[in-house]
């Protein structure tokens, strides 16, 4: 495979890997059903803010992210640094809607192997999305997203 210069190379596209980790967790509690919720809570409520709230998340960062005239997708190339709206709080405003909105589905789904599910997702995306992504941001805009790498945290 050809190295593209102006992307960030990710090893995949963040929503294939999302819907991977998603339908893994199903398809394994499927027929190994594994409940973790307590009765006592109501579970497709909970699941359903937590999801929105990641949902939410999202959004709002795609949407600012538009604004400001860059690309959202990691196979095409970053124009500017945006800093505001939610990147004004986290470098990875959509990973961390995606990593809520799966956590939202396995509580929804009172699905433990989904919320399993989550660790390699995490590691996929932290390793072969964001590393690749910091590392060609920092070539492409140097001091500017150093400096903006140095105000916000890559998570929380």
């Amino acid at each position: 495979m050809t190295e593209t210069v102006d992307t960030a190379n990710a090893i995949i596209r963040p929503p294939i890997a999302w819907g991977l980790a998603i339908v893994a967790g199903l398809g394994a509690g499927w027929p190994y059903p594994l409940p973790f919720v307590p009765p006592s809570i109501p579970h497709v409520l909970v699941g359903s803010g937590v999801f929105a709230l990641g949902f939410a998340l999202a959004i709002w960062a795609i949407v600012t992210i538009r604004r400001a005239g860059t690309q959202i997708e990691t196979y095409k190339p970053t124009t500017t640094i945006v800093a505001n709206g939610p990147y004004r709080f986290t470098r990875n405003p959509v990973y961390l809607g995606m990593f809520l909105g799966q956590a939202g589905l396995a509580i929804g789904f009172n699905n433990l192997w989904m919320l399993a599910m989550l660790a390699p997702f995490y590691l996929v995306i932290r390793y072969g999305v964001v590393a690749r992504e910091e590392a060609y941001l920092d070539r492409k805009f140097g001091p500017v997203y150093l400096s903006y790498k140095s105000r916000v945290r890559r998570w929380l």
